[in-house]
């Protein structure tokens, strides 16, 4: 079920999708990339951020409400391969420390595509004039930072550096 995109609005709505779909599929990643990390401070990471993920998919919803569009209705192909190399990382028969250092790698790859994939979507919104859209981006562009910048100082003070061992 395919959208044609016309302008920037119906780019938008399809950025939107796609963010909704990959919003979800993360949902369900995360879990299973919480339940293999080792580490107690990248477990409660994955956790926290499954909470967060929850928050972003009632955001996006409440952004196609306001659009007047629906949720749904497209598969994120670069979440469902980001997702995938994840999995990969879980399946990894690797001395727990390295496993999480791995883990990270992925899960900021997940935020990456998200941090580019809001940016552009804000940005777009911003552009149409739809302020209160624009700043409901922005929130959420703000915690994807805000996660990935975590990552890094857990894997930068506490888990590279046992993994390097």
């Amino acid at each position: 079920m395919s959208m044609k995109i016309t302008d920037l609005h119906t780019l938008l709505v399809h950025e939107l999708k796609d963010l909704y779909s990959a919003e979800n599929q993360l949902k369900k990643a995360l879990p299973k990339m919480r339940d293999a990390a080792s580490n107690e401070e990248l477990t409660q990471a994955f956790s926290d951020h499954l909470d967060r993920t929850e928050e972003h998919i009632e955001r996006l919803e409440e952004v196609f409400e306001r659009l007047e569009y629906k949720a749904g209705g497209h598969h994120c192909k670069g979440m469902a391969g980001l997702i995938e190399e994840a999995e990969g990382m879980i399946a990894e028969d690797a001395p727990a420390n390295v496993k999480d250092a791995g883990l990270i790698a992925m899960a900021q790859r997940c935020e990456h595509y998200e941090i580019a994939a809001y940016g552009c979507a804000r940005t777009f919104a911003r552009q149409l004039g739809m302020t209160d859209v624009a700043e409901m981006l922005q929130k959420t562009l703000d915690e994807e930072g805000n996660a990935d910048e975590l990552l890094t100082r857990i894997a930068e003070y506490k888990i590279n550096l046992s993994a390097q061992q």
